[in-house]
């Protein structure tokens, strides 16, 4: 059994930073690539990043790419996102999940644990 579980969701002004941290439990953690996604009122669930199982590789959406930095601490079972430059259209719940490979993915039917979420919020 794995659980997810997000933290260091929050307000802040346009232009502002947060780093969101998900704590992973279970004992082959470093065995999947872990993923970002965002959803935001009224919209679909969308990819924001990916790391591989080993951190080598990340990989981006379009729209947070040079903004949002994703990385893992297997040794902690830790998996982050920090955010720079905010934007209004940044604001989301964000989850974190645990995808079915190695390797990342931006399509969310690869990923088949997830946590509860946390609020973003960006004001302009």
């Amino acid at each position: 059994q794995v659980q997810l579980v997000e933290s260091g969701g929050g307000l802040v002004q346009a232009g502002g930073s947060l780093r969101l941290s998900c704590a992973a439990s279970g004992r082959t953690f470093s065995s999947y690539a872990m993923g970002w996604f965002r959803q935001a009122p009224g919209k679909e669930r969308e990819f924001v990043a990916a790391v591989s199982y080993n951190g080598v590789s990340t990989y981006y959406a379009d729209s947070v790419k040079g903004r949002f930095t994703i990385s893992r601490d297997n040794a902690k079972n830790m998996v982050y996102l920090q955010m720079n430059s905010l934007k209004p259209e940044d604001t989301a719940v964000y989850y974190c999940a645990r995808a079915t490979s190695y390797y990342t993915d931006q399509y969310d039917r690869a990923y088949d644990i997830w946590g509860q979420g946390t609020q973003v919020t960006v004001s302009s």
